[in-house]
């Protein structure tokens, strides 16, 4: 049965597990930023670089239901704690690295360690918190995301000159042993919920996977919601230098403007989502609503001219505020004891997402750079983003089109 927590209590679980979610944003980010040092010591290829990038997401991914039995069997404080653990020790070896593929291990062994930051967050606020407040907290957890994606913006282009790149990821591993050692020896466990054999744990993901509502939302997270995070940590700083023609400096600027409007509209989101809520708008209009600002910023993006054009980012981030909180809306169509497993469903196919766009789009720049009608730099970027659009015109229609509800309506 669940507690609900007050005052000192609740604040210090959400901020304890809001700095490890930070920490994990901060490191899902940072490439966009180190990414010119990396290419300049070790050499690497637009492809080279994706693949590195999307290290993360994809041992990420590979977490994901893994992660859904363990959060379910073992709560979500000694799970998190144990896993910042790992991804401290990844930062570590990153730090530590002499090659390509030692950068690629120590990527994948930092996303092993991350993967049950923002899940964890999520099942333990189901437990410790009244359901009308979940997707309020979910909202106000992703500003936590927001500040990391923030600070590895202008303070790590700061910080570069100084300490350098391994430096920046020594720090990055103190500060996640901290963040573990808080959670595992500080924080309540929730309630405990019914033991399940192993073969029930695992066989609680086909009714995940197999409700059709899940999906409806499923498949524009994996394209959509998916891709501009892949674009966020990665991409949108090589787009502003090669398109937009901006310095480093100035890139990292941008970013930092637009993570600094990105966790403004979390902000705005949590303050103001309970009584948008009571005037009707649902979290499926919002969805709906946020998703086609994403789709129509994307294409002014892709043909937009000179460097004030980074300003069209903004309205693609704010899109994407409504979108993340789908992942507490769907999980409250789930019984209780599927909470973990439904977060993790969810959250698998949205980093096979990033995994694949990180990877897959510096593939495609290259692809384009050699066809003699388009050519290298800016056109194999433009052509790039043309396929992206697309594919999530694609997934949108899916997602406004299928009619299909929930089984359990959400409070």
């Amino acid at each position: 049965m669940s507690q609900i927590l007050t005052g000192g209590r609740a604040l210090r679980v959400f901020l304890s597990f809001a700095a490890g979610f930070l920490l994990s944003y901060a490191l899902r980010s940072i490439n966009a930023v180190i990414a010119p040092a990396l290419v300049a010591d070790f050499g690497l290829s637009n492809a080279e670089l994706g693949a590195l990038a999307s290290a993360y997401f994809l041992s990420f991914a590979l977490m994901q239901l893994p992660l859904g039995v363990w959060l379910d069997r073992f709560g979500s404080r000694r799970t998190n704690a144990a896993l910042l653990a790992v991804a401290a020790l990844g930062c570590f070896a990153f730090a530590s690295a002499t090659s390509s593929t030692m950068l690629w291990l120590s990527r994948a062994l930092i996303g092993i360690g991350v993967s049950g930051a923002l899940m964890a967050s999520l099942r333990a606020f189901r437990f410790w918190y009244p359901a009308e407040r979940q997707q309020q907290l979910a909202a106000w957890i992703l500003v936590a995301g927001s500040l990391g994606a923030l600070s590895a913006t202008v303070p790590v282009q700061l910080l570069l000159p100084e300490v350098g790149w391994r430096g920046v990821f020594i720090l990055m591993g103190v500060l996640l042993a901290i963040v573990s050692a808080v959670i595992g020896l500080s924080l309540p466990a929730e309630p405990p919920q019914p033991v399940q054999s192993l073969a029930s744990q695992w066989g609680g993901y086909l009714e995940v996977f197999g409700d059709r509502y899940f999906w409806r939302y499923a498949v524009a997270a994996m394209v959509m919601q998916s891709s501009f995070v892949a674009f966020q940590g990665l991409w949108a700083g090589p787009w502003f230098i090669t398109v937009l023609g901006l310095d480093e400096a100035a890139a990292a600027q941008s970013l930092f403007s637009i993570n600094l409007f990105l966790m403004a509209a979390y902000m705005v989101l949590g303050a103001v989502l309970p009584r948008w809520v009571r005037l009707g708008w649902t979290v499926p209009r919002l969805v709906a609503w946020g998703a086609g600002i994403m789709l129509g910023s994307l294409v002014l993006i892709a043909v937009a001219p000179g460097p004030w054009a980074w300003l069209l980012w903004l309205p693609l981030a704010l899109g994407s505020t409504t979108f993340m909180i789908t992942q507490s809306y769907l999980s409250l169509t789930f019984p209780a004891a599927l909470t973990g497993r439904a977060f993790s469903a969810l959250n698998l196919l949205m980093f096979i997402g990033m995994f694949l766009t990180q990877w897959l789009f510096g593939v495609v720049i290259d692809l384009m750079a050699g066809i003699a009608m388009i050519g290298p730099g800016a056109p194999a970027f433009r052509a790039a983003m043309g396929v992206w659009i697309v594919l999530q015109a694609l997934a949108y229609a899916l997602m406004v089109g299928w009619r299909v509800g929930p089984r359990v309506r959400p409070a």
